[in-house]
């Protein structure tokens, strides 16, 4: 298939929707980041090296589109053995921000290796489930995908980087999506749940709402032999963590993440210490209205109340120059891309692409979903960006590899839109 079929067969439209994605995120981080234009017109200020890092992205874009056709098929395993050499390179040359060992620094400019990870984590399991014909219901396959994902997961936990690693976790809706046990995806909403529920109201009121919900349910169901079963495997894994929620709220977060913990459930009010930055962004919200308070001329953002607003916060800036009206256009745009990625997806012939293309949407919908939820004070302050629009080079070109490359395998795809 030569060049220009290829182009005929690019999908445009998620291309546009992407483009208008980045224009609104260099629109809002110039409006985010006033106080730093204002303060020495010498400095490099955040909008002009996000406009470099855009302007860069085109490059990645077109550079990944001219690439042999089965380079990422046969290339895969390869970019992952690098990529985890140079996760691992960081606790040896690694230089450390806001508490993560997570960065390379050269000069001015920082690389962070575990936002290529995940990108780079997709193509090895496209290429490895794709090699078994996905056939992911053993248990030899399940602990080989599993690796895949847990080796750089163990290697970003000790930077420490948990909010990388909630959105390596996420792979787990690719292997659901691929036919893995559901047994595994109602471990972990399970797990989610009496986690949460255990700190809001405890171990004991969790164990006895547990216990008598299986009594209900053995009784009712008493006839069927393997749903009994069932119950009896999830009653008994549930109460074992149950009692060890306790242990790892207290000794595996730390004091940080435990207080937004419970600014988010509402066991704490700190609108001075951890939970300032998600109050100074309901504030920005409300002020926000219908329509906003047009361009430059949000006053929580002209203030610079809201710390980190050009990265992790962004949206609060979209949601106050731009009202509910602005918010909703951005999250408009980024439910059509996703669906859009999805449903090609679903039409993909090529396993290794149809793999791909699922990780891509979900590694997006994962970023999408906690960022907002952050910024809205729904889930705790993490340190999730929101794909194209947050500030940072190593975010934007990781976000942009990540969506070049599912343009190119889905350019190449014999099934018709």
């Amino acid at each position: 298939m030569n060049n220009e079929v290829n182009i005929r067969r690019i999908d445009w439209t998620s291309v546009l929707i992407l483009s208008l994605l980045i224009s609104l995120g260099l629109g809002n981080i110039y409006s985010s980041s006033q106080a730093y234009l204002l303060d020495s017109l010498l400095t490099i200020n955040p909008f002009t090296k996000q406009l470099i890092f855009a302007l860069v992205s085109i490059f990645i874009f077109l550079f990944i589109q001219i690439l042999p056709n089965n380079f990422f098929i046969k290339y895969s395993s390869i970019l992952y053995v690098f990529s985890i050499i140079s996760l691992i390179g960081l606790f040896f040359f690694g230089n450390e921000i806001n508490g993560a060992l997570a960065w390379y620094q050269f000069g001015g400019f920082g690389l962070q290796p575990s936002e290529f990870a995940k990108p780079i984590t997709a193509l090895a399991l496209a290429k490895y489930l794709s090699d078994i014909n996905s056939n992911i219901r053993t248990i030899k396959t399940q602990f080989y995908s599993f690796l895949i994902v847990l080796i750089p997961i163990v290697l970003i936990i000790l930077q420490p980087d948990p909010g990388t690693v909630i959105i390596f976790l996420s792979f787990l809706l690719v292997f659901y999506k691929v036919g893995l046990p559901s047994i595994y995806m109602n471990l972990f909403v399970g797990f989610v749940l009496i986690f949460f529920s255990t700190i809001l109201l405890g171990p004991f009121n969790i164990i006895s709402t547990l216990i008598i919900v299986t009594i209900i349910l053995f009784y009712l169901f008493r006839k069927n032999k393997k749903f009994i079963k069932k119950i009896f495997i999830y009653g008994s894994i549930f109460s074992i963590f149950i009692f060890s929620v306790d242990f790892i709220f207290n000794n595996v977060f730390e004091q940080r993440h435990r207080d937004r913990f419970n600014i988010v459930m509402g066991l704490e009010k700190d609108y001075r210490g951890s939970g300032y930055n998600t109050n100074q962004s309901r504030i920005a919200f409300a002020s926000g209205g219908m329509f906003g308070e047009g361009f430059l001329k949000g006053s929580q953002t002209r203030g610079n109340f809201v710390p980190e607003q050009h990265t992790d916060y962004i949206f609060s800036t979209v949601g106050e120059e731009w009202g509910f009206t602005g918010a909703s256009f951005i999250i408009i745009l980024f439910c059509v891309l996703m669906l859009r990625i999805s449903k090609r997806a679903d039409l993909q012939r090529n396993l290794f692409s149809k793999i791909y293309s699922y990780s891509t949407v979900t590694i997006i919908f994962t970023h999408f979903f906690i960022n907002i939820g952050m910024v809205i004070g729904l889930v705790p302050t993490i340190g999730i960006p929101l794909p194209f629009l947050s500030y940072g080079g190593s975010s934007l070109w990781a976000f942009v590899l990540l969506f070049s490359i599912y343009i190119k395998l889905d350019s190449e795809r014999t099934s018709k839109w």
